[in-house]
């Protein structure tokens, strides 16, 4: 069965004139190029430490680009891109009259036409129906005028945007504000790459250096990954423990499953001791989602 979720916590901002293109180039972890009519993609924007700031969808909507982004950091991206903007012939502007909506599970993209394919796009009711650019499992998500959303999700039930939200942890992904910490995340700690966030041959972005280091020095320490919860949820920034050794940290978590930023040595540590790994008085399971590498 199809699940839709209104996220009114999502908004958008409109990135339109002559130079939006080169513009974003030379700031976000991915090539602007490659979006199209026909497909979106997955980007950050990073301080220049190659710490997370920003994560977002980049459509195309006529002539301009549509960046969907947390709508409580809109303003906050908004302000970082007018700094680089200088001379530059960029218009950014919220787009308020437009709303975003998530179908899942991947059964969604074929009911949509879509084929299961990261970021493949199509029109639809005045605006763009997508595969996640993320992950095809985690199904779509519909970006058109808040007029004619009803008539975008037609023959769709809706449900919670708390069992998207559980379906969105099951396969371990990060959301903005809830997983991602500004200015201290890293991207391949939380898989970003590995979640076609990144182009590693589109050449210079702010931040690109020390992320490029961390991918070819091998110097990822700690993953995010989904765990079961048995116990007390624990709250975000609890620390994990594997007995009395420190072994990561809790993010998000609802309903028994949440996310855990865990030191990779602690994995290897409790598989060959037999020991759980515990976030106050709750015991976690960690589950590994088939798209993850280590």
């Amino acid at each position: 069965m199809v699940g839709v979720a209104h996220l009114e916590q999502r908004a958008v901002l409109r990135v339109g004139g002559a130079d939006a293109r080169p513009f974003l180039q030379g700031l976000i972890s991915n090539d602007v190029t490659k979006v199209t009519p026909s497909r979106t993609v997955y980007a950050t924007l990073l301080t220049a430490q190659g710490r997370y700031l920003h994560d977002f969808f980049i459509a195309q909507g006529g002539d301009v680009l549509l960046l969907e982004v947390a709508r409580a950091r809109r303003d906050d991206l908004r302000k970082r891109l007018a700094l680089y903007r200088l001379r530059s012939k960029v218009l950014i502007e919220p787009a308020d009259e437009l709303a975003v909506a998530a179908l899942w599970p991947e059964a969604a993209l074929a009911a949509l036409g879509l084929p299961a394919e990261p970021g493949a796009a199509a029109a639809r009711a005045g605006g763009i129906v997508y595969v996640d650019p993320r992950l095809p499992a985690l199904g779509a998500r519909v970006l058109v005028p808040r007029d004619r959303m009803d008539e975008a999700l037609a023959g769709f039930a809706s449900a919670p945007l708390a069992d998207y939200d559980r379906h969105r942890r099951r396969l371990g992904v990060p959301e903005s504000g809830d997983d991602l910490v500004v200015e201290k995340s890293i991207l391949l700690e939380n898989g970003i790459d590995e979640l076609n966030g990144v182009d590693w041959q589109k050449g210079c972005y702010v931040g690109q250096e020390l992320t490029a280091r961390t991918k070819y020095r091998a110097l990822i320490k700690k993953r995010l990954l989904p765990v079961a919860i048995d116990g007390p949820l624990p709250a975000p920034g609890t620390p994990i423990t594997l007995g009395a050794r420190e072994a990561g940290e809790m993010r998000s978590a609802a309903d028994g499953i949440g996310l855990a930023l865990l030191r990779l040595e602690m994995l290897d540590a409790a598989a060959l001791e037999g020991e759980a790994l515990h976030a106050g008085a709750a015991r976690l399971t960690v589950q590994r989602p088939d798209w993850m590498k280590f």
